[in-house]
């Protein structure tokens, strides 16, 4: 297989949960320009609307689905909606997530079950759905699942970020890929975790206003993501070129983690 057929994914079916805007959008745009069908999932219709807009515009194929992940019982209606439009899905990026921010010993309960429920049981739900029903017994599937650099260590003290919720869920998230990488490896699906630092992003702005100097210059590579950054990723762990990789997770923070 040549090289540009390795990260070509023409004819196959990409669902990008959370794709309306951000790296949700920035992702689905990567899979649409190596020749996928994008789906794209999030709450909010005028959002949706927008992004499939612009990816049309861009010359894809893309189509949208309103859902609130958050709710167990609209998954199944959401793969049901996918399979008769689209037939299949080929490939599963888990980008939708939320946060809260309030210190550790103040962290709200009803705070805590929102982002647990969205970021990773969501996360799982679908990924079983779409496991069971698709990949499964088709024997075939690449599973791609957003998680965060910080789900791998605490926040740095001095960057006086309180995200204990959003660090767990995202921590779950990368053991999750781990274990199903173990246990799907045998139908030839691949599972893996992109774990981004700090792009610029509707959940990220707040914070970054008053920290991006702070974070540039805890970063090897002095910048933030921007808006090409997770593209190649995200293609690579999509496409034939990664068929021997599962169960890992790849960083993509500029150099943030290394000190």
């Amino acid at each position: 297989m040549s090289l540009p057929a390795l990260f070509d994914l023409s004819g196959k079916v990409a669902l990008v949960t959370g794709g309306s805007r951000g790296l949700g959008l920035q992702m689905a745009e990567g899979l649409g320009e190596a020749g996928a069908t994008v789906a794209i999932t999030a709450r909010k219709q005028d959002e949706l609307d927008a992004a499939v807009a612009h990816l049309d515009g861009l010359g894809m194929t893309a189509r949208a689905y309103r859902c609130d992940l958050a709710d167990p019982g609209a998954i199944p209606p959401l793969v049901d909606a996918l399979v008769a439009d689209l037939g299949t899905v080929d490939v599963l990026v888990n980008n939708a997530g939320t946060n809260w921010g309030a210190a550790a010993e103040d962290y709200p309960a009803a705070a805590w079950h929102k982002v647990i429920d969205l970021n990773l049981n969501a996360t799982w739900a679908l990924t079983q759905e779409i496991g069971r029903r698709i990949m499964i017994p088709r024997r075939s599937g690449k599973i791609i699942s957003i998680a965060s650099v910080a789900g791998l260590a605490g926040n740095p003290p001095r960057w006086n970020m309180h995200t204990v919720a959003y660090n767990v869920s995202k921590g779950g998230v990368v053991s999750l890929t781990r274990s199903l990488a173990s246990e799907w490896g045998r139908y030839n699906i691949n599972v893996n975790v992109i774990c981004p630092g700090f792009f610029r992003s509707k959940m990220t702005d707040a914070f970054l206003d008053r920290t991006e100097p702070l974070i540039i210059e805890d970063t090897a590579l002095g910048r933030l993501g921007g808006a090409e950054d997770l593209k190649g990723t995200v293609v690579f762990f999509a496409a034939e070129a990664s068929r021997h990789v599962t169960g890992q997770f790849l960083v993509v923070d500029g150099g943030t983690t290394v000190g």
